[in-house]
């Protein structure tokens, strides 16, 4: 079992403690390996454990250069630095989510700690967890929860396997859909071992 001490010393709080057990237990994350590439995974996402909800305030030129297919000349401004306007743009028609009027866009943006986005992942995991994340998707952004739903991602998308085969590219891509922080997500799987 995970303690306070072995999250102090990844630099971890200890409100941690809890939801973290909670996760190994209900998902099987029972080795070593699987346990310290899980915390290295989800410190990467969550920003050490303290981002949980994505950041959609974003600039004109981080509009245009992440998502600019997604808006007409001359838009771009108009959602520049409005973070619900810009989820509502971006996850409109996607995963279970209607058009941008509906709001569930911004509804449904990520949450967690390793940002649990759409309707439909809402919906599924909710079920798995016996919530309703759909009626009130917020509940996703506290630890508990937080924690519980990146172990129900990371269990339907076979991550323990990749972590016991030390395979963390896969994990990266898995997770993330490239290989965005690979370097670091390394690292603080490394020191979540030797701890």
């Amino acid at each position: 079992m995970i303690n306070a001490q072995h999250l102090h010393q990844l630099g971890i709080g200890p409100e941690w403690v809890e939801p973290l057990n909670a996760v190994i237990t209900k998902f099987s994350i029972f080795t070593i390996k699987e346990q310290s590439a899980f915390i290295g995974q989800v410190s990467h996402e969550s920003n050490h454990f303290k981002t949980l909800e994505e950041n959609l305030n974003y600039s004109a030129a981080t509009l245009q250069k992440l998502f600019g297919h997604k808006f007409k000349p001359g838009e771009i401004e108009l959602y520049a630095h409005h973070p619900s306007k810009i989820a509502n743009r971006i996850y409109a028609n996607r995963g279970g989510n209607r058009d941008e009027a509906s709001g569930d866009g911004d509804r449904f943006h990520g949450r967690g700690l390793v940002q649990l986005t759409f309707h439909d992942n809402y919906w599924h995991c909710g079920q798995a967890l016996n919530q309703d994340f759909v009626m009130n998707p917020q509940l996703v952004a506290t630890p508990m929860f937080a924690a519980l739903s990146a172990g129900w991602f990371w269990s339907t998308h076979g991550c323990n396997q990749l972590a016991e085969a030390n395979n963390q590219e896969g994990l990266c891509r898995r997770i993330n859909g490239g290989l965005f922080g690979l370097q670091e997500r390394k690292a603080l799987t490394e020191k979540a071992l030797a701890v």
